[in-house]
């Protein structure tokens, strides 16, 4: 079999998600392929949808229930377990692609020899197929071809979305690239693996994927819990590195990556997001990030991707939770202030 897509669900009955996912899949301009949907648990009736497309569609749809909710990541892994397909992509059940993104991705994958082959995606705030929202140049031409060091350091840095790509199954088993699960974030965990042992990456510049923005997405929801998965995701990012032997090679760069996820983006969804915000969450990731990192704040991506104004921020943090705090408070509801007068 050609490609195995898998599709993570969890409670996507409402206002049609993962009706309109499934209609783009079963869609696809593709022969020899198959749709594996994983319920994770649901609570609502998706997965009675997703047994009436594997009734309508029985060659083409396997819809799977676990009884345990796993997060994507569990679900995931059920659904790498069950591909029968030379590859795999991942889509979530909120999102649809174009009715050619998957022939496009094989075909450039088959001519080139390459492990993985990406998109872009487009945001979108509406079931459409229409370009009107925001691009997302999810790679770069400069990172395709042989995985050099080079090419390897720029995907640490700038790998983009793993669901808009396409991998070996045969790699993600070697390499036993299974997704953490009971947390979010799981592709920000998993990706530097997905995407290193690759072998060759290339990159097809339209968007084909269809991101749908709506207030139940995760990037949407934040929460203590949320804050402490994105941390537990950075401890993956290194924990894996070393289990595949990359660590060494690009410490600076799994620094820094490390570094963005558990500490910065961290911090910064924390403090205006969380309510109550504790001193002691975020006095015990900043000492857990200095334990780890002791020199993080000299390495030169930090010096050159992280805005000044964060720089400065994070040094106090670093010094002194207590000054961190009563700034941080006193700054935001200063600006808050100028933006209520209009000033």
């Amino acid at each position: 079999m050609k490609l195995s897509i898998i599709v993570p669900v969890y409670n996507m009955e409402a206002d049609d998600k993962l009706t309109f996912c499934l209609d783009s899949l079963i869609s696809q301009n593709l022969d020899d392929y198959e749709i594996i949907a994983v319920d994770d648990a649901s609570t609502d009736a998706s997965f009675e949808i997703m047994k009436s497309y594997e009734q309508k569609h029985p060659d083409l749809v396997r819809a799977i229930h676990s009884d345990v909710n796993r997060h994507q990541g569990g679900a995931k892994n059920i659904g790498i377990r069950q591909a029968k397909g030379e590859w795999i992509g991942f889509i979530d059940a909120d999102d649809w692609i174009d009715p050619d993104m998957y022939k496009k991705l094989i075909t450039k994958a088959e001519e080139t020899g390459a492990g993985v082959v990406g998109c872009d995606y487009v945001m979108v705030n509406d079931h459409t197929y229409e370009i009107n929202g925001p691009v997302d140049a999810n790679s770069r031409d400069d990172q395709t071809g042989e995985l050099d060091h080079d090419r390897k350091a720029s995907l640490i840095l700038d790998g983009g979305s793993l669901c808009v790509k396409i991998f070996k199954r045969q790699t993600i088993i070697d390499n036993e690239l299974f997704f953490p699960e009971d947390i979010f974030y799981e592709d920000n965990a998993m990706s530097d693996g997905y995407l290193l042992t690759a072998g060759r990456f290339e990159y097809i510049k339209e968007p084909l994927y269809y991101y749908y923005q709506h207030d139940t997405s995760t990037v949407h929801s934040f929460s203590e819990r949320r804050c402490e998965d994105r941390m537990a995701a950075g401890r993956i990012i290194i924990d894996e590195a070393k289990r595949l032997g990359f660590f060494d090679e690009f410490k600076e760069e799994i620094e820094f990556k490390f570094t963005q996820l558990f500490y910065v983006n961290t911090l910064f969804t924390y403090m205006p997001c969380v309510r109550p915000a504790r001193m002691g969450f975020v006095k015990k990731m900043s000492e857990e990030m200095r334990d780890r990192f002791p020199d993080f704040q000299k390495n030169r991506y930090y010096l050159e991707r992280v805005g000044k104004e964060e720089q400065k921020l994070i040094d106090m943090a670093q010094k002194s939770t207590f000054e961190f705090f009563v700034y941080y408070r006193l700054l935001w509801t200063y600006r808050n202030l100028r933006k209520r007068l209009g000033v």
